[in-house]
């Protein structure tokens, strides 16, 4: 795809046509949003609000859902906290953190409210406290003695009415949480430690916690004057790489929805963190994508992060008189649509008319689902915008790109200006897969260049001990000259190497 070049897309018929109609029926106006009764309180991004950029156990990134291709009498959530995790950032890896609840809310009948909520809570346990280490050996099981730091977490379903608790079922207890991804020769095979950490639930639910690829594709430096100014900053995914912390939900559709005659739920999830009294506070909220991190404005987002979906009339101005279309017309002279924006209340604090749109809804801001569209053989990437009902914003699965249909909506798609815009990244870096959890597994510690003189697979601990060997005795591989050289240096670091590597064969012969 061209970046930001205007032109006219293929298979956009279907969406336009929904929200056209809307429209021109009436169907909503900024003044029948505005109508919405505030209530008391409870969407984050990649680092989008001064408070919680500073908290990344507590910072949502991300919200998935969609009807699970493989099993699609089930709908598969995914939520995603602790943005730009560095794989290799050891020695202390990354945890959940102990004194959150974070939550999965769900919105069954269109008032705003949630009348399910997963709620997740996370312990974490050391086996020794006399060494730094995260794992102490290779890690071959979720139980090994070698893996020091673990997590086990439990999930309560609560359900509510008009936000009082009515029931509360544990659907998951102490289950273990797969590990960061330290690296090969700590866990040399990571996809079984990710198998381990999936449960079986009753009722045919599954759930999975633990570290994974973050999904979201996207070129970031929009941040650098919208790519540099100059479309010169487009094209690379600037998440590639990094890792995320996720939650992941596969739920019998019955069991979320209030019934096969209305099948739309609204997705949202949030973060609470305990305070030193005791009580938990709201800290992050997250249901579409980009909503707090482009649509509202710096004096709004740490508010937002603390608010309700119910009580979203408080930002309307935010969504009706967008700010990024002005941008983009000052800096690319892309003329942005006329305000009040209705129509991108109509899609993102409604629902699509005929689509995803519950009956008498309040407009809030959430990830809305219809459970009764099965999903795509084929995947279109732009989703409803492309004639793919089964996509964004039809809920949100993993390959839709939130991007570029963002963009285009944001530019008048939807309203007679057709655009064929985006950041050029057009998929993640690595495939999803096709089974629970679906998404990618982590990037390991140990990726990147081997040292010099090495390759795949060799083992130079008999190098290493050659080199150390007193002169005159028999030459080594071209390694063992290298450190033999080095060695040569001088009797200190001949005598440091010589204990590290004692200390290391001690080691592998006798694990703690």
């Amino acid at each position: 795809m061209t970046p930001l070049i205007s032109s006219r897309a293929a298979g956009r018929s279907g969406l336009v046509t929904l929200i056209c109609g809307a429209l021109a029926a009436g169907g909503l106006t900024a003044a029948g949003v505005a109508t919405l009764e505030p209530g008391a309180a409870s969407a984050s991004s990649h680092r989008e609000a001064p408070l919680i950029s500073g908290t990344p156990q507590y910072d949502n990134t991300d919200v998935y859902a969609f009807v699970s291709p493989d099993k699609p009498d089930t709908t598969t959530v995914i939520a995603n906290w602790i943005p730009f995790e560095e794989p290799a950032g050891g020695p202390n890896f990354y945890t959940f953190a102990d004194d959150a609840q974070y939550d999965i809310h769900i919105d069954n009948n269109g008032d705003g409210q949630g009348e399910l909520l997963f709620r997740c809570t996370f312990t974490t346990h050391r086996k020794n406290g006399d060494t730094f280490l995260y794992n102490t050996g290779p890690v071959t099981s979720l139980d090994d003695p070698d893996l020091n730091i673990t997590q086990t977490y439990d999930i309560d379903l609560i359900r509510l009415k008009d936000q009082h608790v009515m029931s509360k079922t544990r659907i998951a207890d102490d289950v273990p949480v797969a590990p960061s991804n330290v690296g090969k020769a700590s866990m040399p095979d990571y996809g079984a430690l990710r198998e381990q950490a999936i449960h079986k639930a009753a009722g045919g639910a599954r759930t999975f916690a633990g570290q994974a690829d973050d999904p979201f594709f996207l070129d970031l430096r929009v941040f650098d004057l919208l790519y540099g100014g100059n479309l010169s900053e487009v094209g690379r995914d600037t998440l590639k790489g990094y890792n995320v912390n996720t939650i992941a939900l596969q739920v019998p559709n019955d069991l979320i929805r209030e019934s096969a005659e209305q099948p739309v739920v609204g997705i949202w999830s949030t973060t609470q963190r305990r305070n030193a009294q005791g009580y938990y506070s709201q800290v992050s909220r997250l249901g579409n994508p980009l909503v707090n991190e482009v649509v509202n404005p710096q004096k709004d987002k740490d508010k937002f992060n603390a608010s309700v979906p119910w009580d979203d009339a408080q930002f309307l101005k935010n969504v009706t008189n967008p700010e990024l279309p002005k941008l983009i017309e000052a800096i690319y002279k892309i003329p942005a649509p006329a305000e009040p924006r209705n129509d991108l209340v109509d899609v993102f604090l409604k629902g699509v008319e005929g689509l995803n749109r519950p009956p008498n809804v309040r407009p809030a801001e959430e990830l809305r689902l219809n459970t009764s569209i099965k999903p795509s053989a084929h995947p279109k990437r732009l989703g409803v915008l492309d004639g793919d009902n089964a996509g964004f914003p039809n809920g949100r699965r993993l390959t839709d790109d939130v991007i570029d249909v963002a963009l285009q909506v944001v530019e008048g798609e939807l309203v007679g200006a057709k655009n064929d815009l985006g950041d050029a990244v057009d998929a993640n870096d690595k495939k999803f897969e096709h089974h629970f959890p679906y998404v990618a597994e982590p990037t390991a510690g140990s990726r990147g260049a081997l040292a010099k003189g090495t390759t795949e697979g060799a083992d130079v601990r008999s190098g290493l001990a050659d080199a150390l060997q007193p002169a005159g005795s028999s030459a080594g591989s071209g390694n063992t000259v290298l450190i033999a050289a080095s060695a040569a240096s001088g009797a200190a670091g001949v005598l440091l190497i010589g204990t590290a590597l004692a200390w290391w064969r001690r080691r592998l012969q006798r694990p703690y």
